[in-house]
């Protein structure tokens, strides 16, 4: 559905209203969005954000695998990025740009078919780059922010800039940086390589996580982020959570730093259980569990 948006007509995305949010997001579950923008591209984002109210609250959202959105959804504008932001290609010998919509997957396997090296672990990321810039994503010992040479931002004027590593302080699933900025594309330098070889290494990958991960279910991928010289896992496994349920959202028999959805699981319910997770965590080993999931949006009615 059209929202009634007083908005310039040479805009060439799409602008609908009270978009459920379920549909995009890993979790399948969270109230509608106020609006939602589909961009056609970079341009036609900077575009629109330039006719934005300067107070409009933005979220950005790409395959919503690292997000939990509350029953009740979220105020002003969602951005969406899956699909849509999607340019990839190689730059020179060793440079892919891929823009914040593409999946960290599909970089993996591009760098891979054009004999580069050290990106394969991008394809255990279920999110997209824009996500994985944003909290420095990682999978198997490998970081997001380790193969960057630049970014592409833009902020809410749609100005877009072009910023390095250096103006970043990067660490462990997180980064500060310039503020109301967004990364609209990543160009990441990478080793020439075996690329058949990079190709098995992905499918090992994909099957090791397959074997440890409950990737059949939905589920946002690791609710906490490893304590220091730990892992978040094996806290709340040595808890007893392993099936641990609130309603439909349950603790993975499977890997227990997953929260699974059974089937009707309600916003609230994750929430619950990650509340309980964090309590119990902190009332038997004395550690306080830290989300890597970004929890948005308000309370249903």
């Amino acid at each position: 559905m059209m929202a009634a948006f007083d908005l310039n007509t040479g805009l060439r995305g799409e602008l609908l209203e009270h978009e459920p949010l379920a549909d995009h997001t890993s979790w399948r579950v969270g109230g509608p969005a106020q609006r939602m923008y589909k961009p056609a591209d970079i341009d036609d984002l900077a575009l629109f954000l330039s006719q934005l109210d300067a107070d409009e609250p933005l979220l950005w959202v790409g395959l919503g695998s690292n997000l939990l959105v509350r029953d009740g959804g979220v105020r002003g504008t969602v951005i969406l990025t899956s699909g849509l932001l999607n340019g990839l290609h190689l730059e020179n010998t060793t440079t892919v740009r891929a823009e914040a919509g593409v999946a960290c997957n599909k970089v993996a396997r591009f760098c891979a078919q054009h004999h580069l090296v050290g990106a394969e672990f991008l394809a255990g990321i279920p999110g997209t780059v824009g996500g994985a810039l944003a909290m420095n994503a990682g999978a198997f010992g490998g970081e997001t922010w380790t193969w960057v040479n630049h970014v592409e931002t833009i902020d809410r004027h749609g100005e877009r800039r072009v910023r390095t590593p250096a103006e970043y302080q990067i660490s462990y699933r997180e980064i500060h940086g310039p503020q109301g900025e967004w990364f609209v594309a990543a160009h990441f330098t990478l080793n020439s390589g075996d690329g058949a070889a990079a190709q098995q290494r992905i499918k090992g990958l994909l099957a090791e996580r397959n074997r440890k991960q409950p990737t059949a279910q939905p589920s946002c991928g690791s609710v906490f982020r490893n304590p220091t010289a730990d892992y978040a896992a094996r806290l709340i496994e040595a808890c007893g959570l392993k099936g641990q349920c609130i309603g439909a959202a349950c603790v993975s028999e499977k890997h227990a730093n997953f929260i699974v959805n059974m089937g009707d699981a309600r916003a609230a319910d994750i929430e619950a259980l990650i509340a309980k997770v964090q309590h119990t965590v902190a009332q038997t080993h004395g550690v306080q569990l830290k989300p890597e999931v970004h929890i948005v949006g308000v309370p249903a009615a």
